[in-house]
């Protein structure tokens, strides 16, 4: 593992050399940490987190006090690393004000080095050149955008007409012209993935989109099977840690209830005169 901090530069020379670009969610101390120490180039605290670790529905539940938490909690984990925040949801679409504040309450609270926003429309493009304006580093995403998973009509493979299609490549372009340093392409057909990313001068990260993108992202609890729900198709799962855990568990439940734990080993001694002065003091009642 290299000690260095990746910079931002970075990601771009490995843009322009052609090496790929990795980045998994992280939402707590020991995952981050072990994220870190496998050489991941970015970690993204993602609001999937709502998901993932906090029970919701949907990502739109999440809270800014919830992702300053989780992020300092990564931060603690993985001085190193280049952690990229999300913005929940209503903190930056309702006026640049309140955006900057945000963004900024993000690295400055939340110890991120980045920020990342959904959607590429007019109004989202400006708020994002607002928020780069005031020196804070900007994380694109379009295609699937899950905070308005709703208007899209549910959790599936954004592009596929022409006119959509269309839509997200403008989007896609008006990010890298707002000044975000990369672009995050989910769930687009491999096709329009790949012609997104030959157009644009700034790395583009994709999860479900092909192979086709300058580096890949994917939730770290689907990877490695920590999650009990069903996973999307794109994804390859590297492990299957819950089941794993849950046969620990039963063993442990088992080993308790057979008196087989705690064992010797796992207990501290102590001099049995001691005991014995004791019983002399306190009498056992029947």
């Amino acid at each position: 593992m290299d000690d260095r901090r990746i910079t931002i530069p970075d990601l771009l020379s490995k843009k322009v050399s052609g090496r790929k670009i990795t980045m998994l969610t992280a939402y707590d101390y020991p995952l981050a940490s072990l994220i870190a120490e496998a050489g991941v180039d970015l970690l993204l605290v993602g609001d999937s987190l709502g998901n993932v670790a906090l029970g919701y529905d949907s990502t739109v539940s999440v809270t800014m006090e919830e992702m300053l938490h989780h992020s300092r909690a990564v931060r603690r984990a993985a001085p190193q690393a280049l952690i990229v925040a999300d913005m929940p949801f209503l903190s930056y679409q309702i006026s640049g004000e309140q955006s900057i504040a945000n963004a900024g309450r993000l690295i400055q609270t939340g110890g991120a080095d980045a920020v990342k926003v959904e959607g590429g429309n007019r109004r989202i493009a400006g708020i994002t050149a607002a928020i780069i304006a005031c020196g804070i580093p900007v994380m694109g995403h379009v295609g699937l955008t899950p905070q308005s998973a709703v208007m899209l009509g549910g959790y599936k493979v954004q592009g596929k007409d022409s006119e959509n299609a269309r839509r997200i490549v403008e989007e896609a372009l008006a990010l890298e012209q707002a000044g975000c340093f990369s672009v995050v392409l989910e769930c687009l057909p491999a096709a329009l993935a790949e012609f997104i990313s030959r157009r644009l001068k700034v790395p583009t990260i994709g999860i479900g989109s092909g192979s086709g993108c300058d580096g890949q992202v994917l939730v770290t609890h689907d990877l490695l099977g920590l999650t009990a729900r069903g996973v999307p198709r794109f994804v390859k799962q590297y492990a299957d840690l819950r089941r794993t855990a849950a046969a620990a568990l039963r063993e442990f439940l088992a080993d308790v209830e057979e008196r087989r734990f705690p064992a010797k080993e796992q207990a501290a001694a102590i001099d049995p005169a001691i005991i014995r002065g004791l019983a002399d003091v306190f009498k056992e009642t029947s």
